[in-house]
């Protein structure tokens, strides 16, 4: 099991370097950031983020905790690369993004036994955003 947590987390982690770190990537558009995401979760975790999207806040919270790998941590990371085409775009899927990663942010501060200054942080941020948009 912890194994699994494990692989999941270095998975998203690499995700989100791949996709949203370094300059080089400046020419990739979050269109382009979410198919690639989509593509690398189906394939190394099946999780179907197109399905985890549609889904209402219950739903969709049980779905993700269905999968064993992931933790907090997890859901957090990948929270991170959900919210990351949210800020950057700006087409009426940004919003979904960040109300998605808002959620998953939420989620974690359910479950989690600690408090996150850097959660909460992402948190405002996403709020800001969506009261903006």
């Amino acid at each position: 099991m912890l194994r699994e947590i494990e692989k999941i987390g270095v998975i998203i982690s690499s995700f989100r370097q791949k996709l949203f770190g370094g300059k080089g990537n400046l020419a990739i558009t979050p269109e382009k950031q979410i198919e690639d995401l989509k593509g690398m979760l189906s394939e190394a975790t099946n999780f179907d983020l197109d399905k985890f999207l549609s889904l209402n806040a219950e739903d969709s919270n049980e779905y993700i905790l269905s999968f064993k790998g992931f933790s907090i941590g997890n859901i957090e990371l990948l929270a991170d690369c959900i919210s990351q085409p949210g800020f950057s775009d700006k087409s009426s899927s940004s919003k979904e993004y960040l109300e998605k990663a808002l959620q998953l942010y939420q989620l974690c501060n359910l479950k989690s036994r600690t408090y996150s200054f850097t959660r909460e942080a992402n948190i405002l941020r996403i709020k800001n955003a969506l009261y903006q948009k």
